[in-house]
């Protein structure tokens, strides 16, 4: 299994809660240096609480499933 396929599964495992609040999350790009880019699309994107569902769920699924990456990061979160 290639990174961004683990990386894919292991945001399959967070997907069912950003669904439920009209929300989901897509990869825009896996560096060379294995930095995973999110974009937060739907509801999630326009959330107050974007940060703590990055920080607390996201990265925090990614980097525990995927310990070859490097670091989390996304492009549109809102600022609180």
């Amino acid at each position: 299994m290639n990174l961004k396929d683990k990386v894919e599964q292991a945001l399959d495992t967070m997907r069912p809660f950003l669904e439920a609040d009209g929300g989901n999350v897509v990869i825009e790009e896996i560096t060379p240096e294995n930095v995973v880019i999110l974009k937060l699309l739907g509801s999630c994107a326009s959330c107050s609480m974007s940060i703590m569902t990055f920080k607390a769920g996201l990265e925090q699924a990614i980097k525990k499933a995927v310990p070859e990456v490097s670091g989390v990061e996304a492009i549109n979160l809102t600022a609180i």
